[in-house]
């Protein structure tokens, strides 16, 4: 099988991009799972540090190994938003295919180092693995929200500068960037999130010359996705939707079945409507 940078390298080629989706627990994974293999493309499951710490850094790993060896499928797993050298370095000696560095707190001179750590050792492991960085604030929830992040800022003077772009990625030899391009972490209550400077993703796209992921897609609209992935991005994030959704599953599954207490029962809905939203993205990431 392809690693997961061949299929990345693929995407960028196709001008499609891959659908990366988080999860909390194995029936999220199952929705994820049944979506993608119906349409016959490779997925991307992330946790981020909360997500891998309650599902268990290596049993995260097994879940998705098992489907990717039982189906001779291309899953993948990465380890999504991780704050520390530390956090990295044990998803990487846990086995997972692809990691996130998350240093959008530091300056950027100290972003660049520890990123760069981070690659280095991450390549020393396993060259296979697919090591990502940021480079911009677009908040830190994956959850419904009343208004834009705290210290968020979404015009054109705040987004990822190409310039600064392309001294990171050379200076830290990362695989794929995150720029902040008025994408935001979670989605807005009641109305769509703001639209993506796409503008911008171009000119950081042409600038960086590797691929690059939009992070906070849950809210966006079609368009704007659709848009972002033609001027550049090869991995489109989604968390808060496939959250949303499941959760209003079971609420729906637990009210309607109120004495029911077989778990594999009443999450079923929940699976199915996870299913559903995954289903819907990789139609709108992939043109299938």
């Amino acid at each position: 099988m392809k690693t997961l940078k061949q299929y990345i390298l693929e995407a960028e080629k196709k001008g499609v991009a891959i659908g990366h989706f988080n999860i909390s627990n194995l029936e999220t994974l199952k929705g994820i799972f049944e979506a993608a293999k119906r349409l016959d493309v490779p997925v991307i499951i992330g946790t981020a540090e909360g997500e891998q710490n309650f599902i268990g850094t290596r049993q995260a790993v097994a879940l998705v190994k098992s489907l990717r060896e039982e189906y001779g499928y291309p899953i993948f797993l990465n380890a999504d938003h991780h704050y520390s050298f530390d956090k990295v370095k044990e998803a990487v000696d846990a086995g997972y295919d692809a990691v996130i560095f998350d240093a959008t707190g530091l300056s950027f001179e100290d972003n660049i180092k520890v990123t760069k750590q981070c690659v280095e050792y991450a390549k020393s492991v396993n060259p296979d693995v697919v090591v990502e960085a940021e480079l911009g604030f677009i908040g830190s929830s994956s959850k419904v929200l009343e208004g834009i992040p705290e210290g968020v800022r979404i015009t054109e003077e705040f987004l990822t500068k190409p310039e600064e772009a392309k001294k990171f990625v050379i200076e830290t030899g990362v695989d794929m960037l995150a720029p902040a391009v008025g994408n935001i972490h979670g989605m807005l209550k009641g109305g769509k999130d703001p639209a993506l400077n796409i503008q911008r993703i171009k000119e950081i796209k042409e600038a960086v010359k590797i691929p690059m992921v939009l992070h906070g897609a849950s809210g966006n609209s079609a368009e704007d996705i659709k848009a972002a992935i033609v001027a550049g991005m090869s991995v489109v994030h989604i968390n808060t939707e496939i959250r949303v959704a499941f959760r209003k599953a079971l609420v729906k599954s637990l009210q309607d079945n109120p004495d029911e207490v077989a778990p594999y029962k009443y999450m079923k809905e929940a699976v199915m409507a996870v299913e559903k939203v995954v289903e819907e993205k990789l139609r709108l990431f992939t043109d299938k």
